[in-house]
């Protein structure tokens, strides 16, 4: 089949474990592969990249939204499709984009479907979880990254069109992986804080983690995803708890008491 005029775009540190799944997914029906790699990696992940037919740059780390608009810089095809090294396009996502190539095209400056997530051996499929709609595929001049360093997003000039079929997201292999991240986006969140000078609230640390458990299990209906949806819903509240206390902690920070003189 005629490959579709597309540039897949994806940034990647060590990710020779599973940057093969999210190429495999986009090679034959794609114009172009651009791959960053972080200056530093030596794992395999360049080789992996290579294999599928990517066109490989190097540079240093710069942050998230940094490295994925020089990945965009590079892109020669009018269209591009962001891609993460964790993600793969499904068959039904990809017929989907297929079918958007093959009409209404010129309506649009870009397209987004549901990113849906592989956790404890099963796809995830409620809860804060899914649908997780993401803008990936858009018109190399109407898209750029924009938002927050650590979440960023594509910031659209034009109208947007929803695609049918999921983005396949395999973020967090293990629950070790999953609870290392706490600790970073709580450091970020509380840099966030103090640059915004934002007061500390019991009540909104409180009300807000207790929140994001019955909204994902109860209201988002994670209680059907089995016990996987009561780790996520649990875990998310404990995220958030961790993150609004940070500030807390952040404030109230001291040394401990000198122990008291021995009497003689």
């Amino acid at each position: 089949m005629k490959k579709l005029p597309i540039s897949v775009c994806l940034i990647a540190g060590a990710e020779a474990q599973r940057i093969g799944r999210a190429l495999s997914s986009v090679a034959d029906w794609t114009s172009e592969i651009i791959v960053v790699i972080n200056e530093e990696v030596t794992d395999g992940t360049e080789e992996i990249a290579a294999s599928h037919g990517a066109k490989i740059f190097r540079h240093p780390w710069t942050g998230f939204r940094e490295q994925k608009n020089r990945a965009l810089e590079y892109a020669q095809q009018p269209w591009v499709l962001a891609l993460d090294a964790d993600e793969e396009v499904s068959p039904e996502l990809r017929a989907s984009i297929e079918a958007f190539f093959e009409s209404g095209l010129e309506r649009f400056a870009g397209a987004y479907c549901a990113r849906k997530v592989w956790f404890l051996g099963r796809w995830i499929t409620h809860g804060d979880w899914y649908p997780d709609h993401v803008l990936r595929l858009f018109r190399r001049d109407a898209g750029r990254w924009a938002g927050s360093p650590e979440h960023c997003k594509i910031e659209l000039r034009g109208a947007e069109k929803k695609l049918t079929g999921d983005l396949h997201h395999y973020t967090n292999p293990t629950i070790q992986s999953y609870v290392t991240k706490i600790n970073y986006f709580s450091d970020i969140f509380l840099e966030r804080q103090l640059e915004a000078k934002v007061r500390w609230s019991v009540t909104g640390t409180v009300v807000r983690s207790a929140w994001r458990f019955l909204r994902a299990y109860f209201f988002r209906l994670g209680f059907l995803d089995g016990f996987p949806g009561f780790f996520i819903a649990a875990s998310t509240a404990y995220s958030t708890l961790v993150r609004r206390s940070r500030l807390y902690q952040h404030l109230h920070s001291s040394a401990p008491p000198c122990p008291a003189p021995k009497s003689r």
